[in-house]
């Protein structure tokens, strides 16, 4: 009897250890995929910046045709800058979709794994945070 309850143990003991090194895994990847959506949403801000410097730019064009080859000049710049941003953005929410790829299994694991032995899942994303939305 003692021994079957030392291998209970045991083989909680190492469920536990299992779920602390996939919990600490997925801290990282919810980490990294925060990272990844701030600096997705912080791009954004910057195209809307770019995209209104654009229009302004535009719109001085035409009031000040004497400046034509200056504003030009700007303009082809910030097509640049908004065309890397896009870049950009859309890398960074390309690496937040795939870290959401990883961390969405690893995650059922974990709470299926807590499960098991009575601990109360993890939160969603969603209710930890509202910048990470279900789609």
């Amino acid at each position: 009897m003692k021994m079957e309850e030392d291998a209970t143990v045991m083989g909680k003991l190492e469920c536990l250890k299992e779920i602390r090194t996939r919990t600490i895994h997925l801290e990282k990847l919810k980490s990294r995929l925060r990272q990844e959506v701030d600096a997705t949403e912080g791009e954004e801000k910057c195209l809307i910046e770019y995209r209104h410097e654009m229009e302004l730019l535009l719109q001085e064009k035409m009031a000040h045709v004497e400046e034509l080859r200056q504003i030009h000049a700007d303009i082809n710049v910030m097509e640049n800058v908004i065309k890397q941003s896009e870049e950009d953005r859309n890398k960074h929410l390309e690496n937040a979709k795939q870290l959401h790829h990883e961390y969405k299994p690893l995650k059922e694991l974990v709470d299926s794994l807590r499960h098991e032995i009575g601990l109360t899942k993890l939160p969603e994303l969603h209710e930890e945070d509202e910048n990470f939305k279900p789609e």
